[in-house]
């Protein structure tokens, strides 16, 4: 199903959450190639773009296949935030910025006074939406969670502040910041929230399968479910979602051989534009994270964290599917 953010057309109900440390070009193509509705890059601090922090500006790398794709920013103050956001509207192609005011990692809220702390002072968040809505002439979106703790949740309150001051959507993760990503996440939070405004609302929270997308978009009537860690290591996850949300197919299994494929694939965009030496480091976690699920890989996990090189990892993985190849026809 067809749904707009503003002016922005989405094929359908899928979107990628913005993981820290994940989401990179080459990760985001993977997912799009899986049929993703809604690609969100990971948060990029202001106050580094504001200072011409050259990693960070690399970070906003993108390619005209991710369309529409979205663009994370993470700050707390309002004359480094506009900076940010104008900086990126004007030196990528991006089609959304999103604000974040959900992170609750410690040094972001703490330090920063940024990510769920801002769901503590409503007038900051108002200013800043509206600062930002001014300044960039495409839509503007916020992710939230469902408050600071247990005593303070006030989704629903920051959701309608939000959508005053111009912001073309909300993500809600109706988790609270004390929670991090541990319990349950509340969907009814999501219903209330879509309840209470009259944005699109996306939500994002214990998606691990196809069936649980659905589920929530029946429960809570949000107009998109973001997937996150689940997507690790499978993001068949997203073309299950997509399928199984359009026209009821149910999901079936990955063969070895997909998954060694789209791995190799995926290592092989990220060494082509950033180089061997910065790829295959950064892609040892998510190579641990695509062979999770193939039998008797704890010695394999083991030995990717040890690779150096694209041919030294990929011999490993050929030799691993030659070892269960073997196994097989004993």
């Amino acid at each position: 199903m067809k749904w707009k953010i503003g002016n922005v057309e989405i094929d359908n109900q899928i979107a990628l959450a913005p993981m820290a440390g994940v989401c990179d070009f080459s990760f985001r193509t993977i997912v799009k190639s899986m049929g993703c509705g809604l690609i969100e890059t990971e948060m990029v601090s202001d106050k580094a773009i504001m200072y011409g922090n050259w990693k960070t500006k690399e970070m906003l790398y993108m390619t005209d296949y991710e369309h529409p794709i979205s663009q994370q920013i993470v700050g707390s103050d309002l004359e480094s935030l506009t900076f940010a956001s104008k900086y990126i509207w004007e030196n990528t192609n991006v089609d959304i910025i999103d604000i974040n005011m959900g992170c609750p990692v410690t040094k972001v809220t703490n330090r920063s006074k940024a990510g769920c702390a801002l769901m503590k002072d409503p007038d900051k968040v108002k200013s800043i939406v509206e600062s930002i809505v001014d300044i960039v002439p495409i839509p503007v979106t916020v992710k939230i969670r469902s408050g600071w703790d247990k005593n303070t949740i006030n989704a629903v309150k920051i959701a309608e502040i939000v959508e005053d001051a111009g912001a073309s959507a909300i993500t809600v993760h109706p988790r609270t910041k004390d929670q991090g990503y541990s319990g349950k996440a509340d969907w009814s939070i999501i219903k209330e929230v879509k309840e209470n405004v009259n944005i699109p609302v996306i939500g994002n929270g214990d998606i691990k399968s196809c069936f649980d997308a659905k589920r929530m978009l029946d429960e809570t009537s949000c107009d998109a479910v973001m997937i996150g860690r689940a997507s690790l290591g499978n993001p068949w996850l997203i073309r299950d979602c997509v399928n199984y949300i359009e026209d009821g197919t149910l999901p079936y299994e990955v063969t070895m051989e997909e998954r060694m494929e789209t791995l190799k694939k995926h290592i092989d965009m990220l060494i082509e534009v950033k180089g061997e030496e910065f790829a295959i480091p950064k892609m040892r976690t998510q190579a641990a994270y695509y062979v999770k699920k193939l039998p008797r890989t704890i010695e394999l996990k083991q030995q990717i964290f040890k690779m150096n090189t694209k041919e030294d990892l990929f011999n490993l993985l050929d030799n691993y599917v030659k070892s269960m190849e073997k196994e097989q026809y004993k």
